[in-house]
């Protein structure tokens, strides 16, 4: 393919790994290579063999997949392709080396697979050993091993580094430098790591040579097939093991591996003979890193190093027990930790010694101290023990005293606290006075620990005293609560006896509620009773009488009151259909049921009652009502005696008669007056012109009406009078419209004639205004009106634009009667007076648009404004004012153009702001549209943009001229105050005045920070100084805000108050105010503030470069540098924002670092979620990974991590791991500078050790021992289902005494719920059998039961193994052997 294609490997020397390239199976077979074809069908397989090349092409639609698998003699191609990968350069897909070593350890290849195995093993093994003992003898003697993987029974799970040269993966080792931790390479390279001398260099290794070497011989052991090949292969083996020819140059001569070995073991033989010295240990350790990688010769070395690394570790051991008890014994201080009893004895119990530690004898001493308190402790916990409160706690005191911890002080003290607490709650209930206030469980709960505690003191005979008083009680309220019960007989009588009694009984407290509730009744009932016949809500008396009535019949309590509650009811029944009377405004009762209800209310002896007495007299007013409306229909009567009447019959409460009959007659005579109301109203001069218009007919019918109404009304005459003005009105318009038709056929108009023309149409105006009013008020549909209308509009418009002749008209003056011109009727606006008027209208206008007052924003021509002079001569009306207007216009122009021309004849700095601006305003006024009024006005434009640029910038109010000026000086002032406090902070400025006003008056007083030593003025900060002390104490907030280490941060008292412009914007705009034509102020300014702002700008930019570039511990350093920066930017009043954006950088690591060192000197173990969290901020900011602080977190994330792994796996290994090595595990998490509750509560879990077998909870059935609650497996015990009694053996150690009476429960083994294992005290045995069976606790898991359905497992996890009280070891050791001796008994007879 290089030779066919030359161009494309010259463009991608790689081509051949990328698959994208074809060549013509022609050209193939040109250059002799095999090449085959196939046509795959469905359910065809195409295998294609090791290093060839393959492809095709699909016929339509096509689904296939494609896999990779090696079998046995594939294994020398994988190596071959290995070593062309190293050779290309390439990453292979998976380590060949990683393959090799797991396939061996998995022992589970066949007799056809061995021999590929064993000779890809050598060939790797004597490559492995030639490369390690070439860095030997180039002088690479460091040496370790690499970390062990988390699943190395598998292939590619985790990626191991790679070389830096050929990118192959380093499984078996690899080559890695001090000054490139990071960097690693493989042996074959190992030359072109670095620049440094081979003792720089390590070596890591996964396998030492005699690992390498067993795993080749391990495939031996399953290859029972030897050939010729096999044999050659051991005897290269065993050839290769020799260690003497392998030397290295060295001064004076050469010297071998093997003889350097020797020599090193005889030196650290001679360490164990001499006492401890931990340099000797290190060093002689160090010296064993030229030999472990090596093969099996050096087994010795290995042996005489495990060796040293034990005594090491126990003589370190001894040391650190001796020193914390020597600290402990000096200080005596509850902060210092003492050293575990357990601990020590581990050290103690070694034999023979590690090496010679001359504290072995003393740490000895001191443990066989504390073993002698402890047997005083189990003496005085034992059950047959008397011992008192104060012996207890005089036997604690010593225990305290002791350097060395024992756990049966936990114990002791728990049996102390358990016995003051049940004094101390015994002495409250006696002593309590109040009534009810102690509960009865309370008592009965004493009473039981009391039996647990098997306690011997004067308070147990007055608890039992205390609790036969309350049994007796009990019984005499059962008594009466089983009988019938009488209010004043027997329930006041024991209630009055009892009731100083300090125990809750429940029957007490039941009997008690009876008489509150009788009591209550009674009350409510005389409540209710008291001046019921005046109450007004007799619905809500009726409602309560019968609440009240039921809740009588429902007392357990007999009352007399009962009978008078029926009676009440009743009378309440009958006033409240009383009320209804004058309630009621929808529905009125007739006379015959009120006469009913008085009948009612006699029989019931109420009748005397005020209700009643009302009901009587509405009766006798509704007669009165009736003989009155006879009387109004007898005689005709006015409108307002039929009102009158239905007023009165409102305020009787009756159904009445003769009401409808009034009603009619009222409301024929309101149908009237509505009608004739549009009528009447138009013969009023204040009629609306806005009503609708109305006819004469229908006036006259309105009359015919009125004729057959039976009331005299006014309104008749009315209607005759309004017909009589619309005749008379209609008479006076035809004239007044004839007179209007002669004027307006006026031709010639002279100035004369002007003159009396006006005033008659002003006349004619007056009249025509007159009759309209008039014939509008009468309110009907005139054909005149509208013509009266359209002679008044065009009169109004004549007379408007004769009156422009005498003056000179404004432009929206003319507009508007333009306007009103083309909306005149076209009848008359064709008239003579008219077209003349509209002419001269016209030429107004234009005259009036070309003068420079009233153009309104535009500007004419001179040209223009001739033009219009000279066309005055062909209009019929004259207006001599506007004519001499626009003379004097033209005269103005010319005399503004020589000014313009003198004003920018002068030099640039010559020319005033103020002058332009004036000649700008009389531009406006006075110039006619010319080249010299657009250049003011763009030079005006130019200055003024600027300004209102600058004000933007600023953040000044726009509008005041000064205000720009004087918010440009105050930026100065800070800018100047900002320079100063960076020029102080390098020690430039001796004087020392207020940082914050810039001013050393004497008569203030001055608050120096004691940390940066700035001074400010107490009225500057707002604050009184309370104390010369706190003078002396004071700190900035400055200060506070960079040592605390906050995050956000709020203004301090030098913050600058205004707008802060941006440094390039003023550079900006500075540059803008080049191209103006007039000299202004402020442009200096700004130019004073860029310089200074620049000069701040590089101060800043010194200050946070150095602080980001600080990698050190200690921070003051840096402090000092960010406050004098936070300060100087806060006062400035110019913004720089890639300044200010790195200062913040600089302050959020500064954040980081302080909180980071507050966190590392913390007292309280941090958690490892705080750590990462802090580092994932840390990566945020950009912290450099050289930085102090940010190598302290990952080097405590990665201890941590390291060990919670560790940890989560032995808390998994369902006991493969020995006691012993938890428990150090378990004291390693202590230890730890990270705190981990989570896995320290697992691990103290998985140290609880259960049944025979001593192993964890491992989710198999147990059973417990209903004697000494031992938990046992079903299968250690050999039992097949859970019996209702189970006592162990341990219990019963004899075999006669295993024939317990044992019945199997269903209920139990099949359908009942188990919680996890419990280990209660023997008194609760019963009581918490009881309580499981009867309710399970909420903490219990829900089991899942097995095909055999009578054994349980639980469904859960390790949570459910942290039993509150679990004792590590229940027994003695002797027991212990008598259950192992009668193990083969443990079965259900």
């Amino acid at each position: 393919m290089r030779n066919c294609l030359p161009d494309l490997f010259d463009a991608q020397p790689d081509l051949l790994f990328q698959l994208v390239t074809m060549l013509d199976p022609s050209v193939l077979q040109e250059n002799g290579v095999s090449v085959y074809s196939v046509i795959q069908e469905p359910g065809n397989f195409v295998i294609t063999f090791p290093r060839s090349y393959h492809g095709g092409f699909n016929f339509g639609l096509n689904c296939a997949e494609a896999v990779n698998f090696a079998p046995a003699d594939w294994l020398p191609h994988g190596g071959f392709g290995a070593e062309l990968y190293q050779l290309y350069r390439k990453a292979a897909v998976l380590s060949h080396e990683e393959l090799l070593c797991v396939v061996a350890k998995a022992n589970d290849c066949d007799s056809k697979a061995l021999p590929y195995l064993k000779k890809e093993l050598h060939r790797i093994y004597a490559k492995e050993k030639n490369c390690r003992e070439g860095l030997w003898s180039n002088g690479i003697i460091k040496s370790s091993p690499m970390s062990p993987k988390k699943c190395p029974e598998f292939v590619g799970t985790e990626e191991d580094p790679t070389c830096i040269i050929c990118q192959q993966y380093l499984f078996l080792s690899a080559v890695v430098c001090c000054c490139r931790p990071s960097a690693f390479v493989c042996l074959e390279h190992c030359k072109h790591l670095c620049e440094c001398k081979p003792n720089k260099h390590r070596l890591l290794y996964r396998h030492t040579l005699a690992e390498l070497k067993q795993l080749v011989l391990l495939i031996d052991k399953y290859n029972f097939d030897e050939t010729p090949q096999c044999r050659d292969l051991q005897r290269q083996l065993s050839c290769s093991d020799d260690s003497n020819a392998l030397t290295k140059k060295v001064k004076g001569g050469h010297v071998s591996l093997a003889k350097l070995a020797e020599e090193w073991i005889l030196r650290s033989s001679k360490i164990f003979q001499i006492p401890f010295s931990r340099d000797a240990y290190v060093n002689a350790l160090k010296e064993t890193e030229q030999f472990l990688w090596a093969g099996s010769e050096m087994d010795a070395v290995r042996a005489v190093a495990k060796n040293l690394i034990e005594a090491q570790n126990w003589a370190e051991g001894i040391k650190d027990c001796l020193c914390k008890i020597e600290s402990w014994s000096c200080n005596r201080s509850h902060n210092l930790e003492k050293v575990d009893l357990e601990h020590v004895n581990n050290f103690l119990n070694l034999n023979p010694l590690p090496c010679i530690e001359p504290g072995h004898l003393k740490l000895k001493g001191y443990a066989e101290e504390a073993m002698i308190l402890v047997q005083e402790i189990d003496s005085a916990l034992s059950t047959s023990s008397k011992s008192s409160i104060p012996e207890l706690e005089q036997l604690y005191s010593r225990a305290c005293e002791v350097p060395i911890y024992v756990k049966e002080m936990e114990k002791l003290m728990a049996r102390i606290s358990a016995l003051k607490v049940w004094v101390d709650n015994v002495k409250k209930c006696i002593l309590e006075k109040c009534p009810a206030a102690i509960e009865v469980d309370v008592l009965y709960r004493l009473k039981s620990e009391m039996l647990e505690l098997q306690v011997q003191l004067p308070e147990v005979e007055m608890l039992m005293d205390l609790l036969r008083h309350v049994e007796s009680c009990q019984a005499r309220c059962n008594e009466i609560l089983n009988g019938p019960i009488n209010l004043k007989q027997n329930v006041e009588v024991l209630l009055q006896e009892l009731e100083s009694i300090t125990v809750n009984i429940p029957e007490l407290k039941l009997l008690r509620q009876y008489h509150g509730d009788a009591v209550s009744w009674i009350s409510h009932f005389n409540d209710v009773h008291v001046n019921i016949h005046e109450r007004e809500d007799q619905e809500n008396v009726v409602d309560e009488l019968q609440c009240i009535l039921k809740q009588g019949l429902l007392l357990r309590i007999q009352v007399d009151e009962l009978p008078l509650v029926e009676v009440e009811l009743k009378k309440a029944y009958c006033r409240k259909e009383a009320l209804k009377v004058f309630n009621a405004r929808r529905t009125k009762m007739t006379l015959f049921s009120i006469q009913q209800l008085m009948e009612e209310a006699a029989m019931l002896q109420i009748e005397g009652e005020q209700l009643f007495v009302d009901v009587s007299g509405v009766l006798a007013a509704a007669m009165h009502w009736e003989e009155r409306a006879a009387h109004i229909f007898a005689t005709e009567a006015q409108m307002s005696d039929f009102e009158d009447v239905i007023r009165t019959s409102k305020d009787i409460h009756v159904i009445l008669p003769s009401l409808d009959d009034v009603k009619d007659a009222i409301s024929m005579a309101k149908s009237w007056l509505k009608n004739s109301k549009p009528f009447l109203g138009s013969s009023f001069p204040a009629a609306h012109p806005s009503c609708s218009l109305l006819k004469v007919e229908a006036l006259k019918e309105l009359v015919s009406q009125s004729k057959l109404l039976k009331i005299s009304l006014e309104e008749r005459t009315m209607i005759h009078s309004v017909l009589k003005n619309c005749l008379e009105w209609e008479h006076d318009s035809c004239s007044l419209l004839e007179e209007v038709d002669c004027l307006f056929n006026t031709n010639n108009i002279d100035n004369a004639l002007i003159n009396g023309l006006i005033p008659k149409i002003e006349h004619l105006v007056t009249m025509i205004e007159s009759i309209l009013e008039t014939g509008l008020s009468l309110g009907f549909d005139f054909d005149e009106i509208p013509k009266l209308q359209n002679a008044r509009s065009i009169l109004q418009w004549c007379s408007k634009a004769l009156s422009f002749c005498s003056v000179a008209p404004a432009l929206p003056g003319i507009e508007s009667l333009m306007e009103n011109a083309e909306h005149l009727p076209v009848t008359c606006a064709s008239s003579a007076l008219c077209s003349s008027l509209i002419d001269g209208v016209k030429w107004l206008k234009k005259a009036s648009e070309v003068i420079p007052v009233s153009c309104n924003g535009k500007i004419c021509k001179l040209s223009d404004a001739e033009e219009v002079l000279s066309e005055v001569q062909r209009i019929k009306v004259s207006f001599p004012l506007m004519v001499g207007q626009l003379l004097k216009a033209i005269e103005k122009h010319k005399l503004w153009k020589e000014q313009i021309l003198i004003f920018f004849g002068l030099k640039t700095e010559e020319r005033s702001w103020s002058k332009l601006l004036q000649l700008k305003e009389l531009g406006k006024d006075d110039a006619f549209s010319c080249c010299e009024l657009d250049m003011v006005l763009s030079e005006t434009e130019k200055v003024e943009k600027w300004k209102l640029h600058c004000m933007d910038i600023v953040g000044h109010p726009v509008g005041d001229v000064n205000s720009l000026l004087d918010a440009l000086v105050k930026i100065k002032h800070t800018l100047d105050r900002s320079l100063y406090i960076y020029k102080k902070s390098r020690g430039c400025n001796p004087r020392d005045p207020c940082i914050h006003c810039f001013s050393d008056i004497k008569d203030q007083e001055l608050l120096t920070c004691s940390i940066c030593k700035d001074c400010y003025h107490l009225q500057c900060l707002g604050a009184t100084l309370g104390h010369q002390s706190d003078a002396e104490a004071y700190v900035c907030s400055y200060c506070q805000f960079i040592g605390s280490g906050s995050i956000s941060r709020n203004g301090g008292a030098l913050r600058f108050g205004g707008k802060r412009p941006e440094l390039n914007m003023l550079i900006e705009l500075l540059s803008d105010a080049e191209g103006l034509c007039v000299g202004i102020e402020e442009r200096d300014v700004v130019q004073q503030l860029v310089e200074l702002a620049i000069a701040c700008k590089d101060c800043l930019t010194e200050l946070t470069d150095f602080t980001l570039a600080y990698l050190n511990r200690d921070l003051s350093i840096i402090s000092e540098k960010l406050t004098t920066a936070l300060k100087a930017v806060e006062m400035a009043g110019v913004y720089y924002n890639h300044g200010n954006n790195r200062l913040e950088l600089a302050l959020a690591r500064n954040s980081w670092r302080v909180r980071v060192n507050k966190l590392l000197e913390d007292s309280q173990k941090p958690l490892i979620q705080h750590i990462q969290k802090i580092l994932k901020e840390g990566l945020a900011i950009s912290i450099p990974p050289e930085d102090h602080f940010r190598q302290k977190l990952t080097e405590l994330k990665c201890i941590g991590l390291q060990w919670a792994e560790n940890a989560k796996k032995v808390s998994m290994d369902s006991g493969a791991l020995g006691l012993d090595e938890v428990c150090e595990l378990i004291t390693q998490g202590e230890n730890l500078p990270v705190h981990f509750e989570k896995e320290l509560k697992l691990l103290r879990a998985r140290s609880m050790l259960y049944c025979i077998c001593r192993k964890p909870y491992d989710q198999r059935a147990m059973i417990a021992c209903d004697q000494c609650d031992e938990w046992y497996h079903f299968d250690c015990i050999k039992l097949s289902s859970a019996p209702k009694i189970y006592i162990c053996p341990a219990c019963k150690p004899h075999t006669g005494e295993l024939s317990v009476l044992l019945s199997v429960n269903k209920e139990r083994s099949t359908g009942a719920k188990y919680g996890e294992p419990q280990t209660p005290s023997p008194p609760h045995t019963e009581s918490r059998r009881k309580n499981i069976e009867a309710k399970p606790s909420l903490k219990q898991m829900m089991p899942a039961a097995m095909d055999h359905g009578n054994i349980l497992r639980y469904s859960d996890g390790i949570d459910c193994l942290f039993w509150r009280n679990r004792k590590p070891f229940r027994r003695v050791a002797k027991r212990r052997a008598e259950v192992e001796s009668l193990s083969p008994f443990f079965h259900i007879q």
